[in-house]
Order: C-alpha cells, then structure tokens, then sequence
C-alpha cells in the first residue's frame, strides 16, 4: 500500500461507539469517530503529561508522541505509544505509579467541583 493509502485509510479502535452503535443503543446520540479519537487522546494526555509528554492526533491515522524538549515519534496506535513515552520520557511510564494516581484523583475533584 502507498504511504497516502495508508494515512487515508480507517482503522476502527475496539472501543468506537460509532463503529457498533448498536452496542451502543441507549445512547442518545453516538459520537463520531473523530470525537472519540480526540477523546481517547485527551485521557491519554491526562497520563502522559505527568511525565512531561504530549499526544497529538496525525491524520485520523497516527499520532504524534513529543517530549518537552520537542523530540517526536510518529506513533501508529495507542497501545504503541506506552514504549514509545519511556524512550522518549527517559523513564518507565508505570500507569499504577502513586504520584501519578494521586495527581489524576485531584483533577478529576477540581473538575468535579467546576474548578478547571
């Protein structure tokens, strides 16, 4: 397949909404896929944030992994960004790390509290 094909191609995620509606069904209005990229790309940035590293969306494809110092990698799927991050973030990104619990436990109060 040529690089174009590749970017312009769908590549549906296990969790789409829009993908199986029907799984879906008391939803009152299911998302696009691009809202539930975009989605799925916020939480992650949510964790990997706590190790100084931002995730962007490339194409409706791919996704770019960039580290403060703005070195990046081009990243096919989510779940090939965790060894990506380490690489780039110099450290084991461990999702059960305290610190980094703690911190997304105190967001998500401020949120719930209309403080962000």
């Amino acid at each position: 397949m040529c690089g174009l094909c590749g970017i312009l191609g769908i590549e549906e995620h296990w969790s789409e909404v829009a993908g199986r509606p029907e799984t879906f069904a008391g939803r009152k209005q299911a998302p696009t896929r691009r809202q539930e990229r975009l989605a799925r790309i916020s939480i992650t940035n949510s964790v990997l944030a706590h190790y100084g590293l931002q995730l962007a969306d490339w194409q409706g494809r791919s996704h770019l992994l960039k580290n403060k110092v703005g070195q990046t990698e081009v990243v096919d799927t989510i779940a090939a960004i965790w060894p990506v991050a380490a690489q780039l973030a110099g450290v084991v990104c461990d999702p059960l790390d305290p610190d980094l619990l703690t911190r997304l436990e105190n967001e998500q109060k401020r949120t719930d509290h209309g403080e962000l």
